[in-house]
């Protein structure tokens, strides 16, 4: 992976509009589980496929059981950030990255200290209710029992995109314009297997296109730099320096 990693610091050295494009390899090293590895959510046993559960139609139909699940696998609040979450705030901070575009609900690279951060499918850390449009906040969520429900009455629904959902969008404009307008694009931690999330990279007419994964993606071939493995390992690597 030496040769590799040269590259992509050389690439990181030479440009100061770098956007970035993760999704849920970019949290595994958290400990946060994804849904596609041979020991992610799809792989694992339920009354119901977890795509399923987290639906819009299986939320409004059968809450208790949909609260069930994501209680136990959806709210981790053990996890930290780890290297490449570091490493994204600390380019931001050095004036090279302009935005991370994220897959992940898990709000870790706030956590590391990004500031520009668009969510594509929202954060466990928002959560609304369904009466009244109060806010209410992680630890409330993970602490309730059964449905959660507000003072109001109400159920409270995450703001996060279920299937069967759209994406919001202010979020899918701030994003089209950030990769659009991107010197670099980095794409790490994402299968780009979930629509139309993945078809945003499409916009990109810049310079060069990094892919980084473990796993193929239907993108390899366009990179002009192709890293396989664990992100984390691969950022952990990288000096950043000021522009």
């Amino acid at each position: 992976m030496g040769n590799e990693i040269e590259k992509l610091q050389e690439i990181i050295d030479t440009y100061d509009n770098i956007v970035f494009f993760g999704g849920a390899g970019v949290s595994t090293e958290s400990g946060i589980p994804d849904f596609r590895s041979k020991d992610g959510l799809y792989n694992q046993k339920y009354d119901f496929p977890p795509e399923t559960i987290l639906s819009h139609t299986f939320f409004m139909r059968r809450p208790e059981e949909f609260y069930r699940f994501y209680q136990d696998k959806m709210l981790c609040d053990t996890a930290k950030p780890n290297a490449a979450h570091l490493k994204l705030a600390e380019l931001e901070q050095a004036g090279k990255l302009k935005a991370v575009i994220t897959q992940n609900i898990d709000n870790l690279h706030q956590m590391a200290g990004s500031r520009k951060v668009l969510e594509l499918h929202g954060s466990v850390y928002r959560n609304y209710c369904m009466k009244c449009g109060r806010f209410h906040d992680f630890s409330y969520m993970k602490n309730a029992k059964g449905v959660p429900r507000c003072e109001c009455g109400g159920i409270i629904k995450p703001d996060v995109v279920l299937y069967e959902e759209g994406l919001d969008n202010d979020t899918i404009r701030e994003s089209v314009q950030a990769i659009s307008n991107a010197r670099v694009l980095i794409i790490g931690g994402t299968s780009l297997a979930v629509y139309p999330a993945a078809s945003l990279i499409d916009y990109f007419q810049g310079d060069h296109l990094v892919v980084i994964n473990k796993s193929p993606t239907p993108r390899d071939r366009y990179a002009d730099l192709l890293i396989q493995g664990p992100i984390g390992q691969v950022f952990s690597q990288i000096v950043v320096k000021g522009v």
